[in-house]
């Protein structure tokens, strides 16, 4: 008899004999790495037959003498594993592995559909470059265009994102269309 407790399935959480669904389906983790060691890793959890994901992108570098074309994790210091939760310590055992990203001490469980999106676009030749999170309601500032150095507040409306910028002295804000690219968080 499967037993699912409301307050868990609202969290995520569904139980079947007093154990978490997590012991009984694969689902996909992040794991913390060493700096620059992820590829390396996927290569061992691959051995080791761990299904794992390092999305990556092409950066071209330049150096004084000649250009590269560098294939960089899109996520530095993170590996996408699909497991069990009963075998995370296979992943933990991994040299260069050092924790799992968790909540409430647990290992936070990454939905089937995000990976799954990122590795159909990446699959299709969709250009993707690392960018900074961000999310509405925090400070930014914009880094390019007519608006460049300004800062105000980003927040989000049918898909789009508008900086909100106020003028304090007389106590007004206006709200302006801005691309994503062109803004960064302010520490």
């Amino acid at each position: 008899m499967d037993l699912v407790l409301s307050s868990d399935r609202q969290a995520g959480q569904e139980y079947r004999n007093g154990a978490s669904l997590d012991f009984y389906e694969s689902r996909w983790y992040a794991a913390y790495t060493s700096p620059r060691h992820e590829k390396k890793i996927a290569d061992q959890l691959e051995k080791s037959e761990v299904e794992c994901f390092v999305p990556m992108y092409v950066s071209v570098r330049r150096w004084k003498d000649r250009r590269k074309q560098l294939k960089l994790p899109l996520f530095p210091g993170y590996v996408f594993v699909k497991i069990l939760l009963q075998d995370r310590l296979r992943v933990l055992r991994t040299p260069g592995v050092l924790q799992f990203v968790s909540f409430s001490g647990r290992p936070a469980v990454i939905p089937d559909r995000e990976i799954d999106t990122l590795a159909r676009g990446l699959a299709k030749g969709q250009c993707a470059q690392p960018h900074p999170y961000l999310k509405a309601g925090h400070r930014v500032r914009v880094n390019s265009g007519p608006l460049s150095g300004v800062e105000g507040v980003l927040i989000r409306r049918k898909d789009r994102f508008r900086l909100v910028l106020s003028i304090h002295l007389v106590q007004r804000s206006v709200a302006v269309e801005v691309d994503e690219s062109e803004v960064e968080p302010i520490s």
